[in-house]
């Protein structure tokens, strides 16, 4: 074995430059794949990020104008959604779970005596953080209780505690905010990605229902959704509610501006499908980006092949084995993908990891916001390997080959050429 690897250093030594052009066709390749991988990883990172931890089973509905005429109504009316319409979903429980309403009050001015801002109060109930990726910070959520006795209590994002209470969040639990006159307790500091740019506050449902003489009306309706698996059965779920709201509100079915609906589940499969695509199409390139290297390595153990002929011939004569001949061409092109396969699995993690380093959490100024677009652009080191392995297998099958053709070659053939 000793005598094997001896004999291919010598040869590799004997072609330092074509060895070495080759090498780099390898090493490029892997080092490509990995750091492309690593790329994707940090668009489908900031992409869930942006996310949040919003359930992505649920679906919210807002109301909306008809169309479309409907049994003798004439299209342009406005829907208005109550608490009927809450209960009709609350009784779709085979494919509906933890439905609420939400409404809310815009243009609020809320201070603290010294700083004051303008947002929007929005009612929600108690199980709203569930169905909307809000997490708290600081403090609680609304509550039964607060609902039960419509309590003046308030839960505001930490971008709103900054403001009113110097950057100091901790400050503001326990504290009370006037907004347009009427005192809150500040009970719970929260923060949602999805609220970066416009964040709100939330009173318990009942509170600003009767403050603001919101009525019956409900601003939308948000629901958790089970049993239900594949893009299919969430559309035709979907047209089985707009048929169900459709009876009870007197428009058609089909009628889409008459409720708006935002169904999380499909558009969380969309995305999916899309990240999907972005990660075959880094594999495809970053594969073809390899095998430009494999042919590179092929070619050269074809090269080396022609330019041995003559001495395989005398080791055959001399009673070498073909197998022997063949092991030494394969070991070859096993020698030259493994090593320049590591220098190149080698630079791409450490290339990913600078990416990390100097853009891992990549923020754009959105002016109203900003918003993450890069974040881990890392790969796992298993999939490195994997990659490294399958370039390696590749390799001694672009070695294989010609190694056949080598021992193919008859010794009086050699000789005489």
């Amino acid at each position: 074995m000793i005598d094997i690897f001896q004999e291919i250093i010598g040869t590799l030594k004997r072609n330092k430059l074509r060895t070495a052009l080759t090498g780099f066709a390898v090493a490029w390749g892997i080092f490509m794949l990995i750091v492309l991988l690593g790329a994707g990883n940090g668009l489908m990172n900031a992409f869930e990020l942006q996310s949040g931890n919003m359930s992505m089973n649920s679906m919210e509905i807002w109301p909306g104008q008809t169309s479309m005429p409907y049994k003798g109504l004439k299209e342009g009316r406005n829907i208005k959604l109550t608490e009927k319409e809450l209960e009709l979903t609350r009784d779709m429980k085979e494919h509906i779970t933890h439905a609420s309403a939400i409404i809310s009050q815009g243009g609020v001015n809320v201070s603290n005596k010294q700083d004051h801002l303008s947002i929007q109060l929005t009612g929600v109930m108690p199980n709203y953080p569930e169905t909307n990726g809000l997490q708290l910070k600081e403090g609680r959520f609304i509550n039964q209780l607060d609902m039960q006795q419509k309590r003046k209590v308030i839960v505001i994002h930490e971008k709103t505690a900054q403001m009113l209470f110097d950057d100091d969040t901790s400050k503001a639990i326990g504290k009370y905010l006037s907004a347009s006159g009427i005192p809150y307790l500040v009970v719970g500091i929260y923060t949602s990605m999805l609220e970066e740019f416009s964040p709100t506050a939330y009173l318990p449902y009942s509170t600003l229902q009767l403050i603001y003489n919101k009525g019956d009306a409900i601003g939308s309706i948000v629901f958790l959704t089970q049993g239900i698996t594949d893009l299919a059965g969430s559309e035709t779920f979907e047209q089985a509610y707009r048929t169900a709201i459709g009876k009870a509100k007197q428009f058609d079915a089909e009628d889409r501006s008459a409720i708006h609906v935002w169904n999380r589940f499909t558009q969380y499969l969309q995305q999916q499908t899309a990240s999907d695509l972005l990660r075959t199409s880094i594999w495809v390139i970053g594969i073809f980006t390899l095998l430009s290297g494999i042919v590179g390595v092929s070619n050269i153990m074809l090269i080396t092949v022609k330019e041995r002929t003559r001495e395989f011939g005398i080791r055959k004569a001399l009673g070498a084995k073909p197998t022997s001949i063949l092991w030494l061409i394969i070991a070859e092109s096993i020698t030259i993908t493994t090593f320049f396969g590591y220098i190149g699995m080698v630079a791409g993690i450490l290339a990913t990891e600078y990416m990390n380093s100097i853009s891992g959490e990549q923020v754009v100024d959105l002016g109203v916001g900003s918003a993450t677009v890069f974040v881990d652009p890392t790969v796992d080191i298993h999939i490195a390997i994997q990659a490294t392995l399958t370039l390696i297998i590749a390799g001694t099958l672009a070695g294989f080959f010609p190694a056949r053709k080598a021992v193919m070659i008859r010794p009086i053939e050699a000789l005489r050429g």
